[in-house]
């Protein structure tokens, strides 16, 4: 399904039915459903729905959840309670990965009137355009995971400057862990031209970054026999876009030639994320990872070797089944031993259906706890350490929008969080600064702003 269509269809909707409806939308998970609410937010407001003001009842209510972890789910199910609470006689429309997983479930609760899987979410107009408020069960339209096979588009601008440009969908992986493939199903994408297109509107917009996002991009080209290399190069070429991050890819899907593209283009950004999950060999084994920690290392090595300045930030799952006590350990080693900049690190959450129940021993809450806690000192040490190498340099930032009063933000080309007072006039501008010492919170680098001849 493409957004052009998309748009036709929501002209076809009889123009009176959303007039003067006002609707909330609430995103749990990843910068996917982020980009994928904007999307439906976009498609309403085209067909007459604005979004309701701070304190204003709403009309609409649309959920769009995650169902990564327990934790997830939790709080999935108590933001419908609390939105159904807070918008009385509101139709509440629940879509994303746990409306795909558990919709009947989700459908018994009171409130909700419309549930929509994975690939239903692009029909929401014709949907609500059917629905009718009522005491009754919700209406449930959700497919069989064979079924999920549309892509629908999705490139929308973040809470601050950046686009996030949706590229794929859906994984082919099955780790043990994991639930994904059954939330979004299998791994297709949109095509290049379509993707240029998309780039090329948010540059007419006046957008300067867009992060590339899906649910395994390196995958990119299953459905339009492309590959994700040539995507790189022809994202490139569009004029008024000054940069591009990728977001997380499998490192076996990292080629050096990807490194050394991105070490040579002025737009993709020196910035890089890979999921590790785990530093034990035997680990990765049972979680049906497709590397080795070998793999893992010699990508680093490579990165540094060509973008030693570059940000390297690497997930990691703690307290998965099968963890035992030296495999953490041997884990720690080698995350301590790699060049990294900073760990995003994720509690093992059991998830239904999955290969992972099987897995003996099962890792406690209180030690998994403990595990991360010293993954996340770690992580604090490496960034710390990586920001406090590029104090005294001068180097380019994108602004962002800041509250009236507040310090403006932004990040360097190598994702260094760079701290200035608030000017409007910055908004969304490039600029050289040079950086000063931390932070009082020591998130981010104090800057001084300088001339553009400066670079």
């Amino acid at each position: 399904m493409h957004h052009r269509f998309l748009i036709t269809f929501a002209a076809m909707i009889d123009p009176t039915l959303f007039q003067d409806k006002k609707a909330v939308y609430y995103t749990l998970g990843c910068k996917l459903n982020f980009s994928e609410t904007s999307t439906m937010s976009q498609l309403l407001r085209g067909a007459g729905v604005r979004t309701a003001r701070k304190g204003e009842q709403a009309d609409l209510c649309i959920i769009n959840t995650c169902s990564v972890t327990q934790t997830a789910d939790k709080k999935c199910r108590q933001a419908i309670h609390k939105l159904v609470r807070q918008h009385p006689g509101a139709l509440v429309v629940v879509t994303g990965c746990y409306a795909q997983l558990e919709g009947e479930s989700l459908g018994r609760i009171k409130g909700v009137d419309l549930v929509l899987g994975a690939e239903q979410k692009g029909e929401l107009l014709h949907h609500l355009a059917n629905l009718q408020k009522s005491a009754a069960e919700a209406q449930l339209h959700t497919s069989a995971l064979k079924e999920i096979r549309s892509f629908i588009p999705s490139c929308s601008r973040g809470d601050r400057t950046r686009y996030f440009l949706k590229v794929q969908d859906g994984c082919d992986y099955f780790c043990s862990y994991c639930t994904i493939p059954l939330a979004r199903g299998r791994s297709r994408n949109g095509s290049i031209a379509s993707l240029v297109q998309q780039a090329e509107e948010v540059a007419r917009e006046g957008g300067k970054e867009i992060v590339l996002t899906g649910v395994n991009i390196g995958d990119f080209g299953k459905s339009t026999h492309e590959s994700f290399f040539d995507l790189l190069r022809a994202l490139d070429g569009v004029q008024g876009i000054e940069r591009y991050r990728i977001s997380s890819i499998e490192p076996e899907l990292l080629s050096d030639e990807m490194i050394a593209f991105v070490a040579a283009s002025e737009r993709f950004m020196p910035h890089f994320h890979l999921p590790l999950q785990s530093g034990s060999d035997a680990v990765l084994a049972l979680m049906r990872r497709r590397y080795d920690t070998a793999l893992f290392a010699a990508k680093i090595e490579k990165i540094r070797e060509v973008l030693p300045h570059a940000f390297i930030g690497v997930d990691v799952i703690v307290g998965m089944r099968g963890e035992t006590e030296a495999c953490f350990e041997e884990s720690y080693r080698l995350l301590e031993s790699l060049d990294l900049t900073q760990l995003h690190v994720f509690s093992y959450s059991e998830r239904p259906g999955t290969q992972a129940l099987k897995i003996e021993p099962v890792v406690s809450p209180a030690e998994k706890h403990r595990r991360s806690a010293r993954l996340l000192e770690l992580s604090q040490a490496k960034r710390h350490a990586f920001y406090a190498q590029h104090i005294g340099q001068t180097l380019p930032v994108l602004l962002e929008h800041s509250r009236p009063h507040a310090p403006m933000h932004g990040f360097t080309p190598n994702y260094i969080r760079v701290e200035l007072p608030h000017n409007n006039a910055l908004d969304n501008q490039v600029h050289p600064v040079k950086l000063g010492d931390f932070n009082a919170e020591g998130t981010a680098l104090t800057a001084t702003l300088l001339s553009d001849a400066a670079l």
